[in-house]
């Protein structure tokens, strides 16, 4: 027998054996799974306070904030320099009850604090190198959580956004200094009020 006929010969037969292979194949009905997994660990939704619900917004804009100090690098050294501190709003709050003013300002994204002082009637902005669209001031941060007096520049993005930014931090100035005012008037009327009733009891000898 030739090699082409036993070739011919054997074809048959293997096609018989992977029909059979096939057919003795049990065929697997796929099923979609619906089984449930429960948290080992379930987390209770906490509400965060920033500390701003009780105030209001009296005015916020968009601006980029430095500081004038050491870096990590030169502390002790005496050697100062202007440092980014970070981008965002800053905002001029007023608290609803007690009617104190302050400046707040946290890093875009992240809502970190990078400005947080009292808007004391006694700051001057000041122009940064001569810039129409920045100002310089000095004040009592508290971003940090320690009163630190800090020098900020705050940079806009025009002139006409850092004349409003100016108008409005010393209006506000303004309003503080009322307050205070009447602060220091009611502790004085107080003052003045337990002194009249304390001299009212005091009796004379004879």
């Amino acid at each position: 027998m030739s090699e082409e006929d036993k070739t011919a010969a054997a074809t048959p037969v293997e096609e018989n054996e992977e029909n059979e292979e096939t057919s003795d194949t049990p065929k697997v009905e796929e099923h979609e799974s619906t089984a449930t997994f429960e948290p080992v660990v379930k987390l209770d939704e906490v509400e965060v306070k920033t500390g701003e619900e009780e105030e209001e917004v009296m005015y916020g804009v968009r601006a980029k904030l430095f500081v004038f100090g050491e870096t990590l690098l030169d502390k002790g050294t005496g050697n100062k320099s202007w440092r980014e501190r970070g981008v965002g709003d800053i905002r001029i709050l007023k608290h609803r009850e007690h009617q104190r003013i302050r400046v707040l300002m946290r890093q875009e994204k992240t809502m970190k604090i990078i400005a947080n002082h009292a808007l004391d009637p006694r700051i001057k902005l000041g122009a940064n190198a001569g810039s129409d669209r920045s100002w310089v001031w000095n004040a009592f941060d508290f971003a940090e959580g320690d009163l630190v007096e800090t020098v900020f520049a705050a940079r806009f993005a025009d002139s006409d956004i850092a004349g409003a930014f100016k108008d409005k931090f010393i209006e506000c100035q303004k309003d503080m200094e009322k307050i205070l005012a009447g602060e220091d008037s009611a502790e004085g009327s107080a003052e003045a009020d337990q002194a009249a009733a304390a001299l009212e009891k005091l009796t004379t000898e004879d």
